[in-house]
């Protein structure tokens, strides 16, 4: 299993942030050392073209990043200070994914360490996101003729607003988010499919409404690839969650949803999405489990 990463970007966030960023070695290390990924498989990512970038977002707004221009308050709603790494961090990030996206048509299943970006829009970024990796990696195979179909699987705890946004017209893509209904962001935009849960649902509740969105989602966007936007902040660890499920339930939500992609056949390219638990050892540990339950598909 092909597994892209871009975490050798070094990005330095001022001592009062709080977003986890060395949460990415943690899992490289972690995958590695329990055998899920061998280190041929973990494949450095390279900076994502600016053509593909372009071809979803506006090219005023990417400028504006790349040269550090954009207006404070623009850079203050994606929640990053801007720098050259962070630039570089950011285009790694949407390149990761691309390079997922190839390697699972060519494998049938593989995995970015990045990515899940999905509150990015069209014209501006948010909620710790610059540019739209899932939209970006989804346009380019529609473009290149390489599927006909995409559907976004989104079980982050947040909904996938930008990603809902850029493809409201396009029936090409098939958008399937699965949220906290309370949680970021306070504006939700319309997926082709939302499911909106309240807090503190746990297991038995978030598994039953996971197996009809599966069932719907199948049904309606008949994709050839699914970008599987697994975020692990669902967990009731997390602390930007509020949801309630147990370790055993995100690693069941992983298995049923990714067997079921890949029992038909599917290729499947999974995103990393958020992970805000304190300490962060609880969002490794589900990171890990997305890739046992992952592999577990392949082996099947």
């Amino acid at each position: 299993m092909r597994v892209y990463f871009c975490d050798h970007f070094e990005v330095v966030l001022p001592p009062k942030h709080r977003f986890p960023m060395h949460k990415y070695g943690l899992l490289r290390e972690r995958l590695l050392a329990e055998g899920l990924v061998g280190e041929a498989d973990l494949i450095p990512a390279e900076a994502a073209p600016l053509e593909d970038i372009h071809a979803v977002h506006d090219a005023g707004y990417v400028q504006g990043f790349l040269s550090g221009e954009l207006d404070r308050k623009v850079i203050q709603r994606i929640g990053f200070p801007w720098s050259e790494a962070m630039v570089m961090r950011s285009l790694g990030s949407v390149g990761s994914t691309l390079g997922a996206v190839e390697a699972a048509l060519e494998d049938g299943i593989s995995g970015s360490l990045a990515g899940g970006t999905h509150h990015a829009y069209r014209d501006f970024g948010s909620g710790y996101c610059v540019f739209n990796d899932l939209a970006v990696a989804a346009r380019r195979l529609l473009d290149r003729g390489a599927v006909a179909r995409v559907l976004v699987f989104d079980v982050d705890v947040h909904q996938g607003d930008g990603t809902a946004s850029i493809f409201q017209d396009d029936e090409r893509v098939f958008t399937c988010s699965i949220h906290g209904e309370r949680n970021f962001p306070s504006r939700k935009m319309t997926s082709d499919l939302d499911v909106a849960l309240p807090d503190g649902t746990g297991d038995d509740e978030y598994l039953a409404q996971l197996d009809r969105a599966l069932d719907e989602s199948m049904e309606r966007a008949r994709p050839d690839i699914v970008l599987y936007q697994g975020g692990v902040d669902v967990l009731a660890d997390d602390h930007l969650g509020r949801l309630g499920l147990s370790a055993a339930g995100v690693f069941e939500r992983d298995r049923r949803a990714i067997g079921r992609f890949r029992s038909a056949g599917l290729p499947v390219a999974l995103t990393l999405g958020g992970g805000y638990a304190q300490p962060i050892g609880a969002s490794v540990d589900a990171y890990v489990g997305t890739y046992r339950a992952a592999l577990q598909s392949a082996e099947s």
